[in-house]
């Protein structure tokens, strides 16, 4: 008879030792993070360090593929990724040991340098990576065990010779390799299993001692911001009412969130403050509480993500509640070379604004409330900066805890450290909301309708092209203010049946109108004008 191959000696039971045992290691990791370091949880902080590293198109392709998904995208793909990685190495050590460990302990030593990569990392952030490291280590090792190759059962004993008048015994059968080797295949399932179990244990222990975050969201939900000193309106006209038109102010459920934090940083106002300084004839400390006694102003402003594609919706309005910067600057007193505030997230983010920006009238503020509410933790709470006119990733800082005034030529940011452009400012543009790509519209009510901005400008109108005809005239709302979006209508007289191109442009009130030259997002916003396939029916 063949000698049956040992389960040990194939590579799916090896593989499936090598996922279990990391995906215990990790369920082990974020159990101990949760005690010793909750932000240095080994997926979080390895995402994290990807994110750092990721080359501008990475991140542009990561958004224009998931949008404000990305992250979830992510961590999906780390997680495919490890459990590659994790069947390989198992594979690896139950044909070539120790290399099975070795990768093992390599990932781990890649979490810990990412863990003690991050902004205010402690002495214990490698402590999650390494104590997930050895428990997968030992768990892949009490695996492999149980795989090795089943033997043979020892033949049963030669009965001893019976008296005559008795009956002979039956034989009794040996066990099979076959039947060992089922038999340890079902024991090394139950263990895998029980591993895998005990890995999700553990994360969902680890999730259950994190009260942080939820303590802070506990703290946000009691509350009561104090009534603005200066209040915003929405002005009768600003709201077409057109099914399918972006509202003027975006709900915060629906308001747009790209950031590099993988995990939302968990502030408690109490333990929060601002440090302005650098090139400053003084230092400033705000607290919390100092910051809500302030006269916080309302005021509304629409932002934009300098990753928004032509016609995207990474851009949205709402109404913010906030302390002008120009007025915490002043108490400061800027020298007069410094031309840049280098402002800091919590999380180590950091962006580059003018400083003429930030003193100037527009409404740049510390924002402490968003459409009537504390700010939501993932867009900033308990602060965060507002400024118009400037694309986020040079102005719109969450978890803001530090502003140093300075130079651009003596200091840089986080993403025009990775090429972006220094500055930032918000290009004009438009965008068609109604109707969309490839809807049909009937021809005795054919409207177009959609949003067009230029902050701290203004626009002066919108038109619209039909099949690369003149241009037409659109209908503006009423206008809240230069720094906000503003609705536009164009009701089609003649729309005749058929397929038809439609485009829009923006006239900004500084006379510049919305170029149709294409350009990418990169370094500095992209450029072109919108445009849908239209059925007339």
């Amino acid at each position: 008879m063949p000698e049956t191959r040992g389960p040990a000696r194939g590579w799916v039971l090896p593989a499936a030792a090598g996922v279990a045992s990391v995906a215990l290691g990790l369920g082990v990791g974020q159990l101990v993070a949760a005690v010793v370091a909750p932000a240095s949880s080994p997926v979080v902080v390895v995402g994290s360090l990807l994110i750092d590293l990721a080359p501008p198109w990475a991140k542009d392709t990561a958004i224009a593929l998931f949008g404000t998904g990305d992250k979830a995208a992510l961590l999906v793909g780390i997680g495919l990724v490890l459990l590659t990685v994790a069947g390989a190495a198992g594979v690896l050590e139950a044909r070539r040991p120790p290399w099975g460990m070795v990768v093992v302990g390599a990932v781990g030593v890649v979490g810990a340098v990412a863990a003690a990569s991050r902004a205010n990392a402690s002495m214990l952030a490698i402590v999650p990576s390494a104590v997930a490291a050895v428990a997968a280590m030992i768990t892949l090792t009490f695996l492999l065990k149980k795989l090795a190759p089943a033997t043979a059962a020892d033949p049963a004993p030669t009965p001893a010779p019976a008296p005559a008048a008795a009956t002979p015994a039956a034989p009794v059968a040996p066990a099979t390799p076959a039947a060992a080797a089922s038999v340890d295949r079902r024991r090394f399932l139950g263990w895998a299993g029980g591993a895998v179990a005990l890995g999700a244990l553990a994360a969902l222990g680890g999730y259950a001692l994190q009260a942080g975050a939820r303590a802070v969201t506990a703290v946000r939900d009691a509350i009561r911001l104090p009534t603005a000193a200066t209040t915003a309106t929405v002005p009768a006209g600003a709201e077409l009412g057109i099914d399918g038109l972006a509202p003027i102010v975006t709900p915060n459920a629906e308001f747009y969130r790209i950031d590099t934090a993988l995990a939302v940083p968990a502030v408690d106002p109490a333990d929060w403050s601002l440090r302005i300084h650098g090139l400053v004839d003084r230092e400033v400390t705000l607290t919390w509480d100092e910051l809500l006694a302030l006269p916080l102003e309302e005021s509304i402003t629409t932002l934009a993500c300098v990753s928004n594609e032509v016609g995207g919706g990474l851009i949205g309005n709402a109404v913010w509640l906030g302390y002008p910067i120009r007025e915490l600057l002043e108490r400061a007193g800027p020298s007069a070379d410094a031309d840049m505030v280098l402002s800091r997230s919590i999380d180590g983010f950091t962006a580059s604004t003018p400083l003429e920006v930030l003193q100037d009238d527009r409404n740049a503020i510390l924002a402490v409330g968003m459409n009537g509410e504390p700010l939501p933790t993932e867009h900033g709470f308990p602060v965060r900066m507002v400024v118009p006119g400037l694309y986020g990733y040079v102005s719109a800082t969450k978890w803001v805890v530090d502003l140093e005034v300075t130079r651009f030529d003596a200091a840089s940011a986080y993403w025009t450290d990775r090429g972006w452009g220094e500055r930032g400012p918000i290009k004009i543009s438009s965008r068609i909301d109604v109707p969309r790509q490839g809807q049909s519209v009937s021809p005795d009510s054919a409207v177009l309708a959609g949003v067009a901005w230029h902050q701290h400008v203004g626009i002066a109108g919108v038109e619209v092209q039909i099949d690369d005809g003149e241009w037409r005239t659109a209908e503006l709302a009423t206008a809240i203010s230069d720094d906000t979006w503003v609705q536009w209508k164009y009701e089609w007289p003649d729309a005749s049946t058929g397929s038809h191109t439609v485009r829009v442009r923006a006239l900004g009130a500084d006379g510049e109108v919305q170029t149709a030259k294409r350009q990418g997002v990169v370094p500095d916003g992209a450029t072109g004008l919108d445009e849908v396939t239209v059925e007339v029916r």
